[in-house]
């Protein structure tokens, strides 16, 4: 199994089609500013994460600037995730491009 690095253009009808975008990216950046209906994925939540979401659904990885994205859908693509996305450009490109599909607080 493996992953998929896509643009942020390619990933908007992904997230239309209820895929799960997953922010790896610190909790403190998170809670600052994210892609609306994003969860924060880490290493205390990642187990928990896996064991309760449906392999099936599409999941999106998103970071900074969509390098450590490829690991972290790597990762669960190596875990059963039959869909996953890494997604080029990251939160900061998304955000450039997107700022009305943002989200803050907790």
């Amino acid at each position: 199994m493996t992953y998929t690095c896509i643009d942020i253009s390619d990933a908007l009808p992904i997230i239309e089609n209820n895929a799960t975008i997953v922010d790896i990216r610190d909790l403190a950046s998170f809670q600052t500013s994210r892609i609306a209906n994003a969860k924060s994925l880490s290493n205390d939540n990642v187990q928990d994460f896996i064991d309760n979401t449906d392999k099936a659904q599409p999941i999106i990885v998103c970071c900074y600037h969509g390098n450590s994205s490829k690991g972290a859908a790597e990762y669960l693509a190596s875990q059963g995730f039959k869909e996953v996305y890494s997604l080029n450009g990251g939160f900061s490109q998304w955000s450039a491009m997107f700022p009305d599909q943002c989200e803050s607080g907790n």
